[in-house]
């Protein structure tokens, strides 16, 4: 009954129109590309102390999931990912675009937006205590695990040639390393300049990785970006859910991943839809075609990514460990206003989280009729835009979304580089996704391996430190799995395919 209540006031007139002011500010924020939904939240944090705190949170989070399925935009128009988040989003979403499906396949992004940000909320509520504990289970060898994991998608990426995307993945790797390691402290691979100190940043590095090289296809190309004109079958709704419905167990699995990475500390909505994609492509049908316009590609990485949205606020409630990065900026928003953090937030705010959590789910709702509002002005917008005017506008956005993070120029130098290198080796079949792979889960691996190996000889025992926990032993079965299984289902499929030929 008394989440009854805060729902009754979640529907007040005032939060309604915060909740979709700030749904639209995310989507428009997050189909710019580069500009990520922490840099969405941050920008609008000045906006929020300016109210209440619970209509202020509320404006946050709506910020922070509008902008997660608003990445989505860029990554199915113009092959471009507004927010690392929706990296996936481009692998099926600009070949539907390609085919005259654009519309489609963002009304897709949409619903399946919705149903993962419901399921993440949903679990906030009802598995909040539990699922922090959870999280805290979560050590050093436990984290070099998933990071090990999470490579293994590096064999989805790859488009057909693992030794390629592996190698593309390796260098990934070898980028994370540059600056100071994360555990010694020690300057590597800076040769004397003090730009490179920091790292690679990956904001910069996954907009010239991903999104300098369709820039420069688009000038090398003479056609028209998107050749088909938007028509009302493009953009059917009853197409889109009967999509969604045919895949509802991708929709449901992807969704499952995302709250359970997203309730892991550091993880976030990049790496949930990369995992969910990877076991989305690897659980398919013969007929489904993933990479090349699979409506399933979408489904998995928009409700994983959104997912993420309400499990990261998990440890972030419950423990003060923002379980996303645009989490942090919630997280210190809630000090602003004097929120306590913590397990008492629960008893001593009560009404401030359950009417928090009530207009999230009804923001979360009213994100379908202005998404789709939002996706059918858009994509009619780009369809007819000409190329003289869509190449400078996409430039100026990747300058600004390089250099908008950290305000130095030098992010935008590496932007330009790692472009430049990506549209080369793209020539000679090496992708650029397992690059940004590398560069996202290369710090946590280095992290967690050395973390656990010092714990390990300090207690004199490195073997069962990393083979001997249950999260452990169950991660090393998935990464065994992922590795093993893929080959053999391709070689039973082709062993069928000659008994049906000789048959």
């Amino acid at each position: 009954m008394e989440f009854l209540h805060h729902i009754t006031v979640a529907f007040s007139p005032y939060i309604l129109a915060v909740g979709t002011c700030g749904l639209f500010l995310g989507i428009l924020l997050g189909a710019l590309p580069g500009l990520s939904s922490t840099f969405s939240c941050a920008v609008m944090l000045p906006i929020s102390f300016s109210m209440d705190p619970v209509p202020g949170l509320i404006f946050l989070g709506t910020v922070y999931m509008g902008s997660t399925y608003g990445g989505s935009f860029s990554a199915i128009l113009i092959k471009t990912p507004g927010t690392p988040q929706s990296i996936t989003t481009t692998f099926d979403g600009f070949p539907m675009a390609k085919r005259g499906e654009g519309g489609l396949a963002l009304s897709i992004a949409c619903m399946a937006s919705v149903i993962g940000g419901l399921t993440g909320i949903f679990v906030f509520l009802w598995l909040a205590p539990p699922l922090a504990e959870f999280a805290l289970m979560f050590g050093p060898a436990e984290y070099f695990w998933l990071a090990l994991f999470g490579l293994t998608i590096i064999a989805s990426l790859s488009e057909g040639n693992l030794v390629k995307g592996l190698i593309s993945g390796f260098f990934g790797l070898a980028l994370s390393q540059i600056g100071v390691s994360v555990v010694s402290g020690d300057m590597r691979f800076t040769y004397g300049n003090p730009a490179l100190i920091g790292g690679i940043p990956i904001i910069p590095a996954t907009i010239g990785l991903l999104c300098l090289p369709v820039a420069i296809d688009l000038i090398a190309d003479p056609d028209h970006h998107l050749s088909t004109p938007l028509t009302k079958r493009s953009n059917n709704f009853l197409r889109a859910a009967r999509a969604i419905w045919d895949r509802k167990r991708n929709a449901i699995q992807s969704s499952l991943i995302g709250t359970l990475v997203g309730i892991i500390p550091a993880a976030g909505g990049a790496i949930a839809s990369l995992v969910a994609y990877a076991e989305a492509s690897r659980t398919a049908k013969k007929s489904d075609r993933f990479g090349d316009g699979d409506p399933g590609g979408i489904i998995a990485s928009e409700s994983a990514n959104n997912a993420t949205v309400g499990s990261g606020l998990i440890p972030t409630f419950v423990l003060g460990i923002p379980g996303t990065p645009p989490d942090a900026v919630i997280l210190g928003a809630m000090m602003v206003h004097g929120v306590q953090i913590g397990p008492k937030l629960f008893t001593e705010h009560n009404d401030i989280v359950l009417t928090f959590l009530s207009g999230m789910t009804i923001a979360t709702v009213l994100m379908l009729p202005v998404g789709l509002f939002l996706g059918r002005f858009i994509y009619s917008a780009v369809t007819k835009m000409p190329k003289s005017y869509l190449v400078p506008m996409v430039a100026l956005m990747l300058v600004i979304g390089s250099f908008a993070i950290q305000n130095n120029y030098h992010d935008i130098v590496i932007m330009l580089v790692l472009g430049i290198v990506a549209w080369v080796i793209n020539r000679f079949g090496f992708p650029a996704p397992p690059i940004v792979l590398g560069l996202l889960l290369g710090p946590i691996a280095e992290q967690g391996f050395a973390q656990a190996l010092m714990i390990g000889r300090a207690k004199d025992a490195v073997l069962e430190i990393f083979f001997a926990r249950p999260i452990s032993v169950a991660l090393i079965g998935c990464i065994l799995a992922a590795i093993v299984l893929p080959p053999l289902l391709r070689r039973s499929s082709l062993n069928r395919l000659r008994m049906r030929k000789n048959v």
